[in-house]
């Protein structure tokens, strides 16, 4: 995914206002949109803190900054300076952290970002965006480019089907419509893919449907989204962030408000180390029964 989004961040770069910072990361991957930028792609060392106090001055002078690093030290590093300096001003700085959930894997603890988008989303004027396909990224940076606020971009592996065709972009996306009575899931991010592809090969009459969340907070629900769980036997949330902070809790709270009330209820949330070990993003995943095997076997029981 880090490459679509350079590919889209070079074009992006052709506005006077575009000014791009990062922590001393991107080597192999951003160099093109250093090359088109020039002197507005600044490496700002290893000082996150003051990359996004730099990025709040660059804002205030009229620039559209965008910050850059490893997830984990894009919002738990600099958070102070996040709060003070960009959200209680709202200004317009994007943060991108790359390798959201578990994706920096056997790096451990440090590098893995499972409660970021919880820990943003407590903040004044913050939006969240969690693309899960590479092809979500141009749209998703067109909306960034004119945000009058702040922005966190949680960039991943994209894990799109290959036997299947994405609809177009949207903050929700039905991928898989199921069985009328089947259960329905609601995920963020790529792993979403494998679950998409599974569903489609299941059983007649207990094939799941399946919803992507991209855009957060959760302010309000699709209708459609709506109707398919009313009618569904079994409600699935599916992140790799764990709970506190999730969107299980607000989305089970827009539903309560509605009156909707499924017969059951699922929160797949990230674990944190089930077992004390580190390993592959998949490793993790499969810990936390966020692996397809495992959300599929929750997913098909009737």
């Amino acid at each position: 995914m880090r490459a679509a989004f350079c590919s889209r961040m070079v074009e992006a770069a052709a506005s006077d206002a575009f000014v791009f910072l990062t922590g001393d990361l991107g080597f192999k991957a951003l160099e093109p949109l250093r090359d088109a930028a020039g002197k507005r792609f600044i490496n700002a060392g290893v000082a996150e803190q003051n990359m996004v106090s730099v990025a709040a001055g660059l804002a205030r002078a009229g620039m559209r900054p965008w910050t850059y690093s490893i997830a984990p030290f894009m919002y738990a590093r600099p958070f102070e300076q996040i709060r003070n300096d960009i959200c209680l001003h709202k200004l317009p700085v994007v943060l991108v952290g790359n390798g959201g959930g578990y994706g920096y894997g056997v790096m451990g603890a440090t590098h893995h970002a499972i409660e970021d988008y919880g820990v943003m989303l407590a903040l004044p004027h913050m939006q969240v965006f969690v693309p899960a396909f590479d092809g979500d990224l141009t749209p998703i940076v067109d909306r960034l480019m004119t945000l009058d606020g702040p922005a966190y971009l949680r960039l991943g592996l994209s894990e799109e089907p290959k036997d299947m065709e994405m609809p177009a972009y949207s903050p929700w996306r039905r991928l898989h419509a199921g069985d009328s009575g089947a259960a329905t899931v609601l995920a963020v991010g790529p792993l979403v893919g494998g679950i998409a592809s599974a569903a489609r090969h299941v059983g007649l009459g207990r094939r799941p449907t399946v919803w992507l969340l991209s855009e957060l907070p959760v302010i309000d629900l699709p209708q459609a989204f709506v109707d398919d769980v009313a009618r569904c036997s079994h409600f699935i949330v599916l992140e790799e962030h764990v709970n506190q902070g999730g969107i299980g809790g607000s989305v089970a709270t827009q539903l309560m408000k509605r009156g909707i009330s499924p017969p059951r209820f699922s929160h797949l949330a990230a674990r944190g180390y089930v077992s004390g070990l580190y390993g592959s993003q998949a490793f993790h995943r499969r810990e936390s029964g966020l692996d397809v095997a495992s959300v599929m076997a929750v997913a098909c029981q009737i």
